[in-house]
């Protein structure tokens, strides 16, 4: 998805980032914008685990700007990208945001990942939500952020609960790409079934049945009773060619981080967000189903009729892409709708 010069910055009032590299290792590549600066920082989590924060401001301006505030994906790549590949949707959507708003930009690296401390397979969702927050609320050490222009952009997973990482604070706009706004179950569930039908060895509609049921026991087990995958596969050893993950985890990350974004109300989050919102999925996403990103529009609209705008975009995948070329009309569809809410439209 995206890949992994020390830039000294005490003018901008930051600490001297420094680091050290063994002999003959070259230091990792890093961003550089024709219209942005990037300020390396820190925040800190509960367990005092230093994470890696990117802060960008655009050049040539000396007055305050509006901020996109960026909550990331599930799985344990950097937001940094120096260098996106022609198919690496994320990186060049994120480039193509922080070098063309003309705004200031903020993202972290959860623990683990990067240049943050801790062990991304370890980390829980209570982890990487703290660091959310930590980095959320250094924006406003930055003298050149609007803080009355906040905008909150989640992708994938992070554009689930992005609303809890922004708490007690006016948000100007959310917008939501590829994300979930049901429960971790039912996503599940419905992942599963696809993966299953779309599995080479093409199960019959009658085995991919049975094996929905039996994956409705599993995730209850596994994400409402608290076990390991592992745990359940030993309860019940009839199940252990349905798993395809590792034995305490999955997807690179532990149970225990399902088990918590299992346990959020994503209702009640989304209801409570009075903001505008823009929902964006692309039809061919395989990840984040229709019924998945749609749901944050329907409950955003039932609380506050009007505050939510859902839009699909035919043909693009789960990373932005079309036909694996980045689908360039995202960027200024997103800007637009980031200018409509300023001017008041």
């Amino acid at each position: 998805m995206l890949k992994k010069c020390v830039r000294l910055l005490a003018s901008a009032g930051l600490s001297v980032f420094t680091m050290s590299y063994s002999f003959g290792q070259s230091a990792p590549p890093r961003e550089h914008f024709d219209h942005a600066t990037v300020l390396y920082d820190w925040v800190t989590n509960s367990r005092g685990q230093k994470l890696r924060t990117f802060v960008t401001r655009p050049n040539n301006t000396t007055a305050k700007v509006p901020v996109i505030f960026f909550v990331g994906w599930l799985s344990c790549d950097t937001m940094e990208s120096s260098n996106p590949a022609p198919d690496d949707g994320f990186g060049i959507f994120l480039r193509r945001l922080i070098d063309e708003s003309g705004y200031a930009t903020v993202r972290m690296d959860k623990p683990g990942v990067g240049e943050s401390e801790g062990t991304c397979a370890q980390a829980d969702f209570k982890d990487e939500i703290e660091g959310w927050r930590a980095a959320f609320d250094s924006m406003s050490k930055y003298d050149f952020i609007d803080q009355d222009r906040i905008f909150v952009l989640g992708m994938s997973n992070g554009g689930g609960f992005s609303p809890l990482a922004a708490v007690s604070h006016r948000i100007l706009g959310f917008i939501s790409c590829g994300s979930w706004g049901r429960t971790w179950y039912e996503h599940m569930l419905e992942l599963e079934r696809r993966r299953l039908v779309e599995d080479k060895d093409k199960k019959s509609p009658a085995e991919v049945n049975a094996a929905v049921k039996s994956f409705a026991e599993f995730y209850d087990l596994y994400l409402m009773k608290g076990m390991t995958p592992g745990q359940v596969i030993a309860q019940h050893p009839e199940w252990k060619d349905l798993w395809y993950d590792a034995p305490d985890g999955q997807y690179g990350r532990p149970a225990a981080f399902y088990q918590q974004i299992e346990a959020l109300n994503l209702g009640e989050v989304w209801q409570n967000v009075s903001a505008p919102v823009l929902v964006i999925r692309g039809s061919a996403d395989t990840i984040m189903s229709r019924a998945d990103s749609e749901t944050i529009a329907q409950i955003v609209n039932q609380a506050h009729p009007g505050h939510a705008r859902y839009l699909e975009i035919d043909g693009m995948a789960h990373g932005f892409t079309v036909n694996g070329k980045f689908h360039d009309p995202i960027v200024p569809i997103i800007l637009n709708w980031m200018r409509e809410q300023q001017s008041g439209k």
